[in-house]
């Protein structure tokens, strides 16, 4: 399970061979460097703590500088756990290469915060009638049970929209610049601008395609 910490530059288009074009997003992937290891013995899993963005002394405390002293480089702002990555040592630097064109991979970012939006807007409700002195065109209907006396847990109403951490699964790398650690992802990556994003290698396996070129039917 291999990962990359990112930043997301923004939304470009690819001209393709056929002289169509495809959206891609932009991200700047690494170079990253591993912090740690969690391993099995000692910790009860095995992870790969990796570091992303280089800041000054100052921004972090005594203890956090003791960390990557010891890690023998200096010291990043962001550091996540990817469990699963095997094959590293501490102090080892990763870049964009680990990934190839034509893979699939899962990104994680923050989406973008909407502030407190109604239903319509929210959960894609539908509006009520305009005419005949009509008082519910975009209110909600009935929120409660007949009987219950109160409002269930759950039950989608108007409120705060984005700005949730969230996780969009098999984005295909259409191409990687090693030079300028780049990755360039087909489709719109979660994030705004300058965002945070989290990379790694997808648990969703591709489809085998029939000789048409279309996916194989499913076997009984």
């Amino acid at each position: 399970m291999k990962g990359l910490l990112a930043r997301k530059l923004g939304m470009t288009q690819l001209f393709n061979p056929d002289g169509t074009t495809s959206a891609v997003t932009v991200l700047e992937a690494g170079p990253c460097k591993v912090l740690g290891l969690r391993t099995t013995e000692k910790d009860g899993y095995s992870a790969a703590r990796i570091a992303f963005e280089v800041e000054p002394d100052r921004k972090f405390t005594k203890p956090l500088l003791g960390e990557f002293k010891k890690a023998g480089f200096e010291p990043h702002m962001h550091v996540v756990e990817i469990r699963g990555y095997d094959g590293l040592e501490a102090g080892q630097e990763l870049k964009a290469e680990i990934f190839s064109a034509g893979e699939l991979v899962d990104v994680t970012s923050t989406s973008k915060g909407k502030g407190f939006q109604g239903l319509i807007k929210r959960h894609k409700f539908s509006r009520g009638p305009e005419s005949h002195g009509s008082m519910n065109v975009r209110q909600p209907g009935a929120i409660g049970a007949t009987d219950a006396a109160r409002v269930f847990k759950g039950v989608r109403m108007a409120g705060q929209m984005g700005n949730e951490r969230t996780t969009s699964r098999a984005y295909k790398v259409v191409r990687v610049d090693a030079e300028r650690n780049l990755l360039l992802i087909r489709g719109g990556v979660p994030g705004a601008k300058g965002a945070l994003v989290l990379v790694r290698q997808s648990t969703k396996k591709q489809k085998a395609k029939g000789p048409a070129g279309k996916p194989n039917p499913r076997k009984v």
